[in-house]
């Protein structure tokens, strides 16, 4: 039986290492034809996961006091009127050795308590269209596809 994750807000002390799970997290993500560059963007995504940190958008999740996956949250902030708040799941990533585990799940959790508590009302993410594993995890917790987003090559 695979231990309880502790799922807790970081400190400024885990963003090293979180930083560190988000090129993980991005490199993985360009199996998928993600464009985002993981080590060129680490230093850009250091100073984001500390400034989301210091909302209290930032969730880490510990096994047996190691750091196993880590949750970034906000409250969307526009110029346009919307009929609900919507809160932005930015990311959501888990250590490979820890997958299968409900250290996902229990950081989908507290991701979605966090922003209920922070007034949203309802949760938003983005998954890579060929991601199936990532997009059947999410439809397994209630969600449905919301907004399309589509790309072509101009060098075609």
């Amino acid at each position: 039986m695979a231990p309880t994750p502790t799922i807790e807000r970081a400190s400024g002390s885990d963003v090293d290492a979180i930083a560190d799970m988000w090129v993980r997290l991005a490199r993985d993500q360009r199996a998928y034809d993600s464009y985002v560059r993981p080590e060129a963007n680490r230093e850009a995504m250091r100073e984001s996961l500390a400034a989301y940190a210091a909302a209290d958008g930032l969730l880490v999740a510990r096994v047996d006091g190691e750091l196993a996956g880590f949750a970034s949250v906000s409250i969307e902030r526009g110029s346009l009127e919307l009929d609900a708040t919507r809160g932005t799941l930015s990311n959501l990533y888990v250590e490979p050795r820890f997958r299968d585990q409900g250290v996902g799940s229990a950081l989908l959790e507290a991701a979605e308590s966090t922003l209920e508590e922070k007034g949203a009302e309802v949760v938003v993410l983005e998954v890579m269209a060929a991601n199936e594993d990532a997009r059947r995890f999410y439809r397994r917790h209630g969600y449905d596809a919301f907004r399309v987003t589509m790309d072509r090559s101009l060098e075609e």
